[in-house]
């Protein structure tokens, strides 16, 4: 870094460019001297620099307390803690996606969040990309329609964790899932409500569901052009509504979903699909169900 005289011989666009755009260690006495230089723009400069600073300080205090679970089971002793969560439950078509994710001790990373609080389509895979990249191991679960529709979306989303879980490469000494617990799930674990806000593993593997579903729909939306599902995912919005009764239901879409069967001229679901299973009942969901 060049010094603080060398610094104060650039003009106010070259240390923008350094300071702001590049976000470069300000040097001591930096900000100190521009609020006294005469030149035009020193002065919101140090002011935007110092403003970068209290964001930086509360992204860093959001982040650490984005960790409290797992520094908490790291404490006790827990090296791998895999966080889990899926997306796609409320979709009219395609499968329910989980992710698990280990991450590395104390990992910290700018914008990481409940995905669906990541508006930023762009800034979801560019996070994905850094998730994978970083994480000890990762992996991707699905649960797919005919599944969806043989043991209901409730099931099904538990059926795509632990699959997730199990693809891992490595076995997790624990497992933070969100709001539910995984049936027959090889580690001790723990439901947090609303986890995928409140923990980082669990916020990891939102972002793995989310991106790793998105691609999938958008290779769907190849094979079944016409209905839009680039755009909308398979959820039910009203442009969505409008081409199903249109165009009518692909095999993509969710037949024990109440709209699909409507558009199929099919009976409401029955209550009995989200009973207990029979003894005979399929293997798939007693497993769901942990019988």
């Amino acid at each position: 870094m060049p010094s603080l005289e060398d610094l104060l011989g650039k003009s106010i666009p070259e240390l923008r460019k350094l300071f702001l755009d590049r976000r470069e260690s300000v040097p001591k006495g930096l900000l100190e001297a521009l609020e006294v230089d005469t030149r035009q723009g020193a002065h919101h400069l140090a002011k935007r620099i110092r403003s970068r600073y209290r964001s930086n300080r509360s992204e860093g205090q959001r982040l650490h307390t984005l960790l409290r679970f797992e520094l908490e089971l790291w404490a006790q002793g827990y090296a791998l803690i895999a966080g889990v969560d899926e997306a796609g439950m409320a979709p009219l078509a395609g499968p329910v996606v989980a992710g698990a994710v280990i991450l590395p001790h104390n990992y910290k990373l700018r914008g990481l969040n409940d995905s669906k609080k990541i508006l930023d389509h762009e800034m979801r895979e560019e996070l994905a990309v850094q998730i994978k990249r970083d994480a000890v191991c990762w992996a991707a679960g699905f649960a797919e329609v005919e599944e969806i529709d043989r043991i209901n979306i409730y099931h099904a989303g538990l059926l795509a964790m632990r699959r997730a879980v199990e693809g891992l490469t490595c076995l997790p000494d624990f497992v933070l899932v969100d709001a539910r617990k995984i049936p027959h799930c090889p580690s001790p674990q723990r439901g947090i409500i609303r986890g995928d806000a409140l923990s980082a593993s669990i916020a990891a593997a939102s972002i793995i569901a989310k991106t790793t579903r998105d691609a999938h729909m958008l290779e769907l939306d190849a094979l079944y052009a016409g209905y839009g599902f680039a755009s909308h995912k398979g959820y039910p919005t009203p442009k969505h509504c409008r081409l199903l009764k249109e165009l009518g239901a692909l095999p993509i879409h969710r037949r024990s979903f109440g709209r699909v069967r409507e558009v199929l001229g099919l009976d409401p679901v029955q209550t009995e699909l989200f009973e207990p299973p029979a003894e005979d009942a399929p293997a798939e969901l007693a497993i769901a169900q942990g019988l």
